[in-house]
This record gives C-alpha cells, sequence and structure tokens, in this order.
C-alpha cells in the first residue's frame, strides 16, 4: 500500500472520522497540508490534525494554493458549507479523491456541478460524504442482519435523528451558510434509508420543516419530517429535530426500526433488537469501523466501499430537495 498524501480544509463537520483513519492507517498516510476558509482559523484545523498524526502540518493560506503545492491523493473537505461543492469541483478536476463533510453542496446547481467533475475526473476518483452511522457498531449489526435476510423483504424504513441544540455557531443562523436541518441533520437519518432500504435513490420525497421557538437562532429549523418513497418501492419516513433535553445523557438520540416481511429490527440507545417469528432477540454487536480508513482502503484495494459517489449524489439531492419542498409548505 503507497503513502497516501492527505490534506485538510477547515473543522466544522466531522473532522475526527479523517484523524482517526489517519491513527489506523499509520505510516500508510501522511498529512500533507491543512487550511480553512470563511474566515475560520486554519491553525485549529492544524492542531487537531497534528495532535491526531504526531508530526508537524504546514499551514496554507488557500486551499488552491495548498492543492497545487501538495498535489495530495485525499482532500478532506469539513470548511465552510456554502463551500463544500466549490472545493471538491477543484478537487476533482485534479483528480485528487475527496473525502467531504455532508451535505456535499446547498443547492442542486451546484451539485450538478460537482456531479459533473466526477465524471469527468480521472476513472477511479471518489468522493464520498461523511455518513458516519454506517461505520457504528449498532447500524452495522443491525445492517448485516438486515442483508442476510433476518426481516425478508424489506418494506418500510423509519428513523429518527436528534440532537441537543446547545450553542450554536453563527453560520447555523443564516441559511445561506447553514443549509437547512434535513441537509445537515437529516442527511443522516436519510442515509439510513438508502443504507436500509436496498435502494440507489428516491423515487418521490416530501417534507415539512418548522423554524419557530428556535431561541433566536435565525433561520435555523428546530424540527422536521420526511416522507419519501425509494426507487424500489421501499416506504421510508423520519423525524428530525434539535428538541433534546440538555440534561439528556447523549448529545445526540439515533434511532431506526426496519420492517420487512418476515420480521423488524429496530436499533435504539445503542441496542439492536430484532422480533421474528421466533419471538424478540437482542444481537450481539459487531465491531465499530472507521469510515476515514474504509474509504482508503477502498480507493487503495479496491475493497467495498463504506458508501459510494452515487450514495453520495443520491443522498445529497434527496436532501435539497426535500428542504426545498419543505420551504413551500
Amino acid at each position: 500500500m503507497k503513502k497516501y498524501k492527505v490534506a485538510f480544509v477547515g473543522k466544522r463537520g466531522h473532522l475526527g472520522y479523517a484523524v482517526r483513519g489517519m491513527k489506523l492507517l499509520q505510516e500508510n498516510a501522511v498529512a500533507v497540508g491543512v487550511t480553512a476558509d470563511a474566515g475560520d482559523d486554519p491553525h485549529q484545523v492544524q492542531a487537531v490534525v497534528e495532535d491526531n498524526t504526531g508530526y508537524p502540518v504546514p499551514v496554507f493560506s488557500d486551499y488552491i494554493t495548498m492543492l497545487d503545492a501538495t498535489s495530495p491523493d485525499v482532500l478532506v473537505v469539513n470548511g465552510a458549507f456554502e463551500t463544500h461543492a466549490g472545493i471538491s469541483i477543484a478537487a476533482l478536476k485534479r483528480n485528487i479523491h475527496v473525502f467531504c463533510e455532508k451535505p456535499i453542496a446547498l443547492t442542486l446547481d451546484d451539485l450538478a456541478a460537482v456531479e459533473e467533475a466526477y465524471a469527468a475526473a480521472a476513472p477511479g476518483t471518489s468522493i464520498i460524504s461523511m455518513v458516519g452511522l454506517r461505520s457504528e457498531a449498532p447500524m452495522l449489526t443491525a445492517f448485516e442482519a438486515v442483508r442476510t435476510g433476518a426481516v425478508g423483504k424489506v418494506k418500510m424504513v423509519s428513523a429518527r435523528k436528534s440532537y441537543k441544540l446547545g450553542t450554536r455557531p453563527d453560520f447555523y443562523k443564516k441559511r445561506d451558510s447553514y443549509g437547512g436541518t434535513i441537509p445537515w441533520v437529516g442527511s443522516h437519518a436519510l442515509d439510513l434509508m438508502l443504507y436500509f432500504g436496498g435502494a440507489s435513490g428516491f423515487e418521490q420525497i416530501f417534507a415539512f420543516h418548522n423554524r419557530e421557538d428556535n431561541r433566536d437562532n435565525g433561520d435555523l429549523e428546530m424540527c422536521a419530517v420526511c416522507c419519501g418513497r425509494l426507487n424500489n418501492g421501499v416506504i421510508t419516513s423520519c423525524t428530525i429535530d434539535y428538541l433534546r433535553p440538555q440534561a439528556a445523557a447523549t448529545h445526540g438520540d439515533d434511532r431506526v426500526r426496519v420492517a420487512g416481511t418476515n420480521g423488524v429490527i429496530e436499533v435504539a440507545e445503542g441496542e439492536v433488537v430484532l422480533l421474528d417469528g421466533n419471538g424478540r432477540k437482542v444481537l450481539p454487536l459487531l465491531p465499530e469501523r472507521e469510515l476515514f480508513y474504509d474509504f482508503i482502503r477502498h480507493i487503495s484495494h479496491g475493497e467495498v466501499p463504506p458508501v459510494t459517489p452515487e450514495e453520495t449524489f443520491a443522498l445529497t439531492r434527496a436532501c435539497l430537495m426535500a428542504r426545498d419542498f419543505a420551504d413551500t409548505m
């Protein structure tokens, strides 16, 4: 396995996915540069990367300069949400693999531009979004059970994504820089629909959202509901909110229910329960995985990717269409 050169833009999202993966890759990955955008401090990115890799990483003034100076194999995009698309396009045009925070675009036009850049890139160049729930032990366990027929033919997937609101940075208060609660929080839930539903996209999707009582957080929507039908006929629904009380033991509450012709699997509070003709059974958890590590293994060894570019595009499109629908209601 070659040593992969990795560059980083920003730390607004799940930078931890990438640096944890770097630890596992050890000598097979090296950080070659960091930067930030939209007025963020690149030295904060530098500190996180250096703390996790154990060696100094240079800071660059902007991502174009960094890409041209370092020629990385992989770019980790965690900058301002509204710049994800432009940064990803710049990398794809240079045939650089992209590991991007979700959503990879905030408008359907920007998404189309990313897809165009991906199609024009050298064969094998990849882009995926940071859908980390796929790598967590409960979801992996439930998915493997569904994949091997535990619930029969999947008919319905329901999900919950609930967060504490806490104190949010100012960029969350403006639609232009936040993008909406459905694309940000809801992307996890909609990804679970695609993941467990075994589909390549949504045939239909509609949604409702509401920003009332958002504690002076501007455009931020406090709650949302999405319903849809996948292109294989599976029916889906999810709830999304920032209503989790501060006293709750964890920041988030991630749940999924998969109902099929032979049973039901539910993931809640870290536990996976199968209910079928034999009764109720708590499934032993599979080991957790690391999304970025698996992404690099896919690039380097051709292993099954944790998520594909096509799934990334389908998820982003569904999130944006759901948000835009909710805006009209």
